[in-house]
């Protein structure tokens, strides 16, 4: 089974789509920006055993890169849509 993914992520602070598309193994489009949070979209390509291994990968990496993840939504046409917000250690 092949599927298209959509994920919205929402990192902390300003960034710069074109700089993070040169560090990022995936290309990103940026869907908001705000002075304290950027909301990018990714599509990849999946299949079901890879899509949340490479979803993980590609976290890990933006995480590797200093990013810090305010939350993460599935936005998949065939399936309900699922938010995930991350709290980090400090509660903010």
């Amino acid at each position: 089974m092949s599927d298209q993914h959509i994920y919205l992520i929402q990192l902390r602070g300003s960034v710069d789509i074109e700089e993070l598309n040169t560090l990022t193994p995936v290309r990103m489009t940026q869907a908001r920006a705000e002075a304290t949070t950027t909301q990018v979209t990714v599509s990849t390509r999946v299949t079901a055993s890879t899509d949340q291994a490479g979803l993980i990968g590609l976290m890990r990496h933006l995480h590797g890169l200093g990013f810090q993840f305010l939350s993460i939504k599935c936005e998949s046409p065939h399936q309900e849509n699922v938010d995930v917000e991350i709290k980090n250690d400090s509660g903010r």
